[in-house]
């Protein structure tokens, strides 16, 4: 484990504060939810839970039906990388920060649908040097009001074009899931 040199006290209702410069690094924002066990060396360990996460396996296939479905490349994300692809490479997705640009997207609750190259698609990726996605159709999943992830369509082929299907496609996948994790 990385030492820190930070040290913090436990207040007398048992909280200790993260430090805003590990919170930033581990891109930890107000409300996240932590989940926290011990090893058996008696570490206490606080991990990021993702509740999207906890379906990597029924998302995996979510994704592969979607990919069939639309013929593009389909994601599905958490709040800070990707948990499931289907259409394109697992190494390209699996395991990268999302951009600020899709972490907007979500926050906004709102569906982008970028048609072609000239909308100017948004980084999916924060280490992105280079937009190679040419059409895009990003979700927000919404459980109990907050978004937890997102349903993305991606195209690399500069022909592909995206619109109202596309949407509501991705809408509709993005409902379904937001809907499972509220039960």
């Amino acid at each position: 484990m990385k030492a820190t040199g930070i040290v913090r006290r436990i207040d007398d209702l048992g909280r200790i504060v993260i430090p805003k410069e590990i919170r930033r690094t581990l891109r930890i924002r107000e409300g996240d939810p932590l989940e926290i066990y011990t090893d058996k060396e008696g570490e206490v360990i606080l991990k990021k839970y993702s509740p999207i996460g906890e379906m990597s396996e029924f998302a995996s296939q979510f994704a592969d039906s979607l990919n069939q479905t639309s013929g593009q490349i389909s994601c599905i994300s958490d709040r800070d990388a990707i948990i499931a692809v289907s259409g394109a490479p697992k190494k390209d997705f699996n395991e990268k920060p999302l951009s600020q640009d899709l972490e907007r997207v979500m926050e906004e609750k709102t569906t982008l649908v970028v048609k072609s190259p000239a909308d100017k698609p948004i980084q999916i990726f924060s280490d992105e040097t280079e937009r190679k996605y040419t059409a895009q159709v990003i979700a927000p999943i919404i459980t109990e009001g907050d978004p937890v992830g997102a349903v993305i369509l991606l195209s690399t082929d500069p022909n592909t074009t995206m619109g109202e299907v596309e949407a509501k496609l991705a809408q509709s996948a993005a409902g379904f899931l937001g809907k499972q994790m509220e039960q």
